[in-house]
């Protein structure tokens, strides 16, 4: 059967025994929660439990389940993003600026940069007589999506193009003027690399591409993405895939699942792919649907379902008390003020896999879906 048809299959089988998650799900709602929630069998898709599994609530984070898996699905777990550098280069000399132009490279660090520097004195490049120039040209100037207003977006530093440590400072703030940070940090590596910056005019020679810095492949893009819930990554990657522009990568990211699975834009509302907006609508079928087509995906499943985060195998704290769930549980979280979600797959005690997944919109906390989750694995 066909991987986007097995998707599908059974995920509107008749519910065997809802009665526990229905009192989980009362309790929730008697404290002025809404609820979408159920957990289907991974292998043929019948539905196990669910409560209005129907109902599209705000997804906050788990929204990066459904962008990281159309991207890899449609531009493969090998894409990269080319970083270049241009400049009319003489004799050693580069006459005028040194252009580095972007192109979404999400993880364009200090590191990196210092790598770059040493491909560039491989060419032979000992001084600039002007300056570092950045090419912002690869993406259209929105500086942010519908529906990040009122949220926790104003955290996230500014998408751009041509990027430098995440357009964060050292103490881990988004900075208010990342292009003369990204400039400064370009300028002081390639100084201490020994290519000397003048910072006189221009040149009259035109310049030509003398070097090309390679972005990681797609795939350990996606597992940090995942693993860390990293905003600032996933929305450079959407505008990256919309050619420059939110609202393309989101539609496309939409088409995607409208042709695949069948989803159209009632059931996968996105204005951006982090999950930060709260204009956002997905319901736990619809989720559901995507993370078992993902998981029988031969292409690129394997890399999807092992960037969710582990639950008591990874270096972080676990939440929940359930120890029993230790490297039984692979998640993305989510979390908005009053949007608490929970989607991924679980392990039950006799080795069947299950798909999963909780939206939580209202005054919940972490232990209101840990406790259905416990339920479900044990």
């Amino acid at each position: 059967m066909p991987w986007k048809v097995l998707a599908l299959a059974g995920i509107s089988a008749l519910t065997l025994s809802a009665q526990d998650v229905r009192e989980w799900a009362r309790r929730l709602e008697s404290r002025g929660v809404t609820v979408s929630a159920g957990i289907w069998d991974a292998g043929t898709g019948k539905v196990l439990e669910r409560y209005q599994d129907d109902l599209a609530l705000v997804p906050a984070s788990t929204t990066k389940a459904l962008t990281t898996y159309a991207l890899l699905k449609t531009l493969k777990p090998d894409f990269t993003i080319d970083t270049e550098v241009w400049g009319a280069l003489r004799d050693g000399v580069v006459l005028g600026d040194l252009t580095f132009k972007g192109d979404g490279d999400p993880l364009l660090t200090s590191e990196r940069i210092w790598m770059l520097a040493q491909v560039l004195k491989s060419q032979g490049v000992q001084r600039v007589t002007g300056t570092i120039r950045l090419d912002q040209g690869a993406f259209d100037g929105q500086r942010a999506p519908p529906g990040w207003e009122n949220t926790t977006a104003d955290t996230l530093p500014a998408v751009l193009p041509l990027s430098v440590n995440f357009n964060r400072g050292e103490d881990g703030r988004p900075v208010a003027d990342p292009e003369r940070q990204s400039r400064e940090t370009i300028q002081k590596i390639l100084q201490e690399a020994g290519i000397a910056i003048e910072g006189g005019p221009n040149g009259k020679d035109a310049p030509r591409k003398l070097a090309t810095w390679t972005s990681p492949p797609l795939r350990t893009m996606v597992m940090d993405i995942n693993k860390w819930s990293n905003n600032f990554m996933i929305e450079m990657l959407v505008r990256k895939f919309g050619a420059g522009s939110w609202p393309r990568g989101t539609q496309r990211v939409q088409a995607f699942y409208r042709t695949a699975f069948n989803l159209g834009p009632d059931q996968v509302r996105i204005t951006d792919g982090s999950g930060l907006s709260k204009d956002n609508r997905l319901s736990a079928r619809t989720l559901a649907v995507i993370l078992r087509g993902a998981y029988h995906d031969f292409e690129v499943g394997p890399e999807f379902v092992s960037s969710l985060k582990i639950i008591g195998g990874e270096p972080w704290r676990q939440k929940m008390k359930d120890a029993n769930l230790t490297r039984r549980v692979r998640v993305k979280t989510g979390h908005l003020d009053r949007v608490t979600s929970l989607c991924g797959y679980l392990q039950t005690l006799d080795g069947q896999v299950r798909v999963f997944a909780i939206l939580l919109n209202g005054p919940c906390r972490d232990e209101d879906v840990w406790e259905q989750v416990s339920r479900w694995a044990n």
